[in-house]
């Protein structure tokens, strides 16, 4: 049973920092792209970053030079470092699994999701 587990949302103010974690089990995990897309408050999904199995990373260009996905095979673990955050990346943020080993961007391309978490920026 695939599972994926988001962690590490909450409120930060402009500028600041957070950390999304994506617990995952119940895969190959190691041999697929993962990917973080969130969604804000009245607005369609937005793919935000994908990394691949072979660990290249893509980005929107929205976050580009603020985000950093990464991932740790051993532990099944996805991770989005977000740096100067802004009010505009408020959303929730959900992990996805990828149908493939490589980067493919869309919602179709997605065959697992987590539940998400939540991230507030605001003063």
């Amino acid at each position: 049973q695939v599972q994926l587990v988001e962690s590490g949302g909450g409120l930060a103010q402009p500028g600041g920092s957070l950390r999304l974690s994506c617990a995952a089990s119940g895969f190959a995990f190691s041999t697929y792209a993962m990917h973080w897309i969130r969604q804000a408050p009245g607005k369609e999904f937005e793919w935000v970053s994908g990394i691949t199995s072979g660990s290249d990373t893509y980005y929107t260009e929205s976050v580009m030079g603020r985000f950093t996905i990464s991932r740790d095979n051993a532990r099944k673990m996805v991770y989005l470092q977000m740096n100067t955050l802004k009010p505009e990346d408020t959303g929730r943020y959900i992990c996805t699994k990828g149908k493939a080993a490589g980067m493919r961007v869309g919602l179709s391309e997605y065959d697992y999701w987590g539940e998400g978490t939540q991230v507030t920026v605001s003063s």
